[in-house]
């Protein structure tokens, strides 16, 4: 058999980046002789995190339009030129079987090249609504994975798949890894854990509100493990020195973590949502109110909806955290009822499925 290619294109954030490489791994798993090459935006974090993954990686130069006047926003019309002119040399040379778009500002120009010459293209559309660039792309693909129902508003609905949403494979047995973590993360097996997540980006709001309540949280008798991202670190690297307190910048072992994790505050993004639905911790969400369409509390409110998360607002955090807090860990029947409608919304078999689309696409 001839030797399969794939171009993959997904970044911006982890929540893009994930995802296309846990499909590269599947699609490397099924043909083992396959040729990969990921394409992603020039300045962003997938230009580190592929190549850590073993995948080679090439850029455009194209970033997302600002909501204000910008000279970056003035900038735009060259980098799409730019970047759809690198697509269509990346398509030519690679010669690629089937393309997949994961999302982010690179998939964009890279997927409408491959649709002008007519290599088949998979969308992998995370959020339960989606941004402008993937309805544009939608009409001239193949597939479009989706991780939430009722998709057919924003898409052609004889091109949707409700597969979930691509994660970690090491996710899928936590509960037998949870010494381990807590060996590897020093943790009191005595105390209950608190995970702190922002995404890999980290955010600025939770990590004021988690500084805010550290007494608070500590006088509930828990260990706290926060996540406050690379941009924030040397603001809050110092509530290390608190007891029972350990701030990262990024978590690398997110299979051990969740394995050590009693209860979690998370943002909303996509593959967080996706990856805490199989985990079943109960959970806090805190979505951005600053992402396009609103898109993170819309994926909350598909878990809350169901009765297998909680939810606060960022504008409501002052008002309501303390007494939601307090609800959730002192309620045991709470607890369980939310581990167990969530878990019920997992997808653990979401890249397989994803991949069994991409190989009825290869000709």
């Amino acid at each position: 058999m001839r030797k399969l290619k794939f171009i993959l294109s997904g970044g911006g954030t982890g929540g893009h980046i994930y995802p296309a490489i846990a499909i590269a791994n599947e699609l490397k798993t099924r043909f083992p002789d396959a040729e990969f090459l990921f394409v992603g935006s020039q300045d962003k974090m997938e230009m580190q995190k592929v190549p850590q993954s073993g995948y080679a990686i090439e850029g455009l130069w194209i970033a997302g339009l600002q909501r204000k006047l910008t000279l970056q926003n003035a900038m735009f019309p060259l980098k799409l030129v730019s970047s759809l002119l690198k697509s269509r040399k990346i398509i030519k040379k690679f010669k690629p079987d089937v393309v997949i778009g994961t999302g982010g500002f690179a998939s964009g120009p890279l997927l409408q090249t491959a649709n002008t010459l007519n290599i088949p293209t998979v969308i992998q559309e995370q959020n339960s609504y989606p941004g402008i660039t993937n309805k544009l792309l939608s009409k001239k693909a193949n597939a479009i994975c989706v991780a939430y129902e009722n998709l057919e508003q924003f898409f052609p609905k004889s091109k949707i798949v409700f597969t979930g949403n691509p994660v970690r494979q090491d996710i899928l047995d936590i509960d037998s890894k949870r010494s381990e973590a807590l060996s590897y993360f020093n943790l009191d097996e005595n105390k209950k854990t608190l995970l702190v997540i922002g995404g890999s980006l980290g955010a600025r709001r939770i990590n004021q509100l988690i500084a805010k309540e550290i007494d608070f949280l500590r006088n509930n008798n828990l260990q706290i493990i926060w996540q406050c991202g690379n941009l924030y670190m040397a603001d809050y690297k110092h509530f290390s020195e608190v007891e029972n307190v350990q701030v990262v910048s990024f978590i690398d072992r997110m299979d051990l973590i969740y394995a050590a994790a009693d209860f979690v505050i998370s943002r909303a993004g996509a593959s967080s949502v996706s990856e805490l639905c199989l985990v079943g911790k109960p959970t806090i969400f805190i979505p951005s109110p600053n992402v396009a369409e609103d898109h993170q509390t819309k994926n909350a409110k598909a878990i809350v909806d169901k009765n297998g998360a909680l939810l606060i607002k960022e504008s409501e955090l002052d008002e309501k955290f303390e007494s939601v807090f307090n609800k959730l860990i002192h309620d045991e029947n709470l607890q369980k009822s939310l581990s167990e409608n969530m878990k019920k919304l997992a997808k653990p078999n979401a890249t397989k499925d994803i991949v069994e689309q991409i190989e009825k696409l290869i000709k």
